[in-house]
């Protein structure tokens, strides 16, 4: 064993093969060996998870960190750190709500550069795909994007307008291509618009909001997905699921083999509109939390595979934004900001439906990193990235907004008692988060196309 080696032991270890004792094997930031335990203190510096589980860090797919342009939203160094402490070690960042937006390869180094030296994780990024830039995505992909992102209704900002069928058709065919996903946000303004034709709702009403935002908009556009994935051969994921009602027709889309794939996010598990107050704009999103019966058929459905992963959607703003006083849905910035508690609040939901922490590891590390084409990560497995956390999920905590590491203090679970507690996260190797205190200088690298298959 050389001198750099150094093991992370314990008795419930979260591998591939299952939940084992191990004592993992991490030399140069690697994963070398996954050994039985009773080897665990042989000539090496040890850390002792003890009853704590050893879970491989969480790959986060979908996160807004807003700068550069946005930065007083977020930015890379509050995200990252909101990350470290909730044991993500990856995350990959959506092509807005930055300015400029990731939709051109002068945008994606104006974004790297903001990056550079303040992330306390690993982070690549997602570019985008608007009208006109469809002769974008292949310098883009050389650039480094791991994939693509596009609207099919109004983003929020006007820099990432939403695409037609005919741009889709254009760029999926080039993304068939470069062999590179399409992550859409799946909603058709049509059935939005008519929605909009009804009587005005009360504004702080819950129920007016989720009205405006119909199922129908979801189904159709998961329809439309699944007709030009199966014309063009191009990789889809579905971003934000949020109506169960898709599930079959994802389901029957799989077994015609189209290579469509598709995640939820914790606030669709976790909430419930009929529990949502009047005025509690910290729960607007798009798509909206829909109903106590769709949110266990979404757990039902990720249980069974057919949602493929979790991933937060973590897209904070300030509090003039969300409109926290009025209470405004209509008004109000819909993003919910999650990155901290992604997993505590998955596993929380999780644990009470009977799943246990090896569905855990699949949802948010490992098939993420395989969305995202991020080979090393996602893992316990010799060859791997050793990014690891020490998670004791018989510990709680109450979530108290003041002491998350995010921008702004701004979360639907201010107040609810989670299950499921940080202890460590590492991040190839190095403790970037230790019970409360973060590592320095930040470690953060760019994963680009050409280190993810190394």
């Amino acid at each position: 064993m050389g001198p750099a080696e150094w093991v992370i032991a314990g008795k419930r270890v979260v591998t591939p093969e299952g939940i084992v004792a191990a004592a993992v094997v991490i030399a140069d930031g690697r994963i070398v060996e996954v050994r039985d335990y009773s080897t665990a203190s042989r000539g090496a510096r040890t850390v002792d998870a003890g009853a704590a589980v050893v879970l491989p860090g969480v790959v986060d797919t979908h996160v807004h960190v807003n700068e550069p342009g946005r930065t007083e939203w977020e930015g890379f160094e509050t995200a990252t750190r909101a990350a470290a402490a909730g044991g993500v070690t990856t995350i990959v960042d959506m092509p807005l709500n930055s300015v400029p937006v990731t939709t051109t390869v002068d945008a994606l180094v104006q974004k790297a550069r903001a990056a550079a030296g303040r992330a306390l994780v690993d982070y690549a990024f997602w570019g985008g795909v608007v009208p006109g830039n469809a002769e974008q995505l292949a310098p883009l992909a050389r650039a480094g994007v791991l994939g693509f992102k596009c609207f099919l209704v109004a983003s929020g900002i006007d820099e990432f307008p939403p695409v037609s069928a005919t741009d889709l058709r254009a760029a999926m065919s080039r993304l068939a291509e470069l062999r590179l996903p399409l992550l859409v946000h799946a909603e058709l303004p049509g059935p939005i618009a008519r929605a909009a034709a009804a009587p005005a709702a009360d504004a702080r009403r819950y129920a007016g909001y989720l009205a405006s935002r119909p199922r129908a908009a979801e189904l159709d556009a998961i329809d439309l997905m699944l007709q030009l994935c199966g014309e063009t051969g191009c990789r889809v994921h579905v971003v934000h699921l949020s109506a169960a009602d898709a599930l079959d027709r994802l389901r029957d889309g799989r077994r015609a083999g189209l290579p469509i794939t598709v995640e939820t996010c914790p606030h669709y598990l976790t909430f419930a509109a009929e529990d949502i107050p009047d005025g509690a704009t910290a729960c607007k999103c798009a798509p909206p939390i829909r109903e106590r019966e769709n949110r266990e058929r979404l757990w039902r459905g990720l249980a069974e595979g057919t949602i493929d992963l979790v991933a937060s959607d973590h897209s904070p703003a300030p509090a003039a934004l969300k409109c926290l006083g009025q209470g405004d849905f209509f008004r109000a910035w819909g993003g919910v900001a999650s990155l901290e508690l992604a997993l505590a609040a998955t596993w929380t939901g999780a644990r009470a439906r009977g799943r246990d922490v090896a569905d855990l590891a699949r949802w948010l590390a490992e098939l993420p990193a395989r969305l995202a084409g991020l080979s090393r990560k996602g893992r316990i497995a010799p060859g791997c990235d050793a990014d690891l956390v020490v998670f004791d999920p018989n510990a709680s905590f109450t979530v108290e907004p003041s002491r998350l590491r995010q921008r702004h203090p701004i979360t639907p679970y201010a107040g609810m008692t989670l299950s499921g507690v940080v202890r460590q996260t590492f991040l190839r190797g190095t403790a970037v988060y230790d019970r409360g205190r973060f590592g320095s200088p930040p470690a953060g690298q760019w994963l680009k196309p050409d280190e993810r298959t190394a």
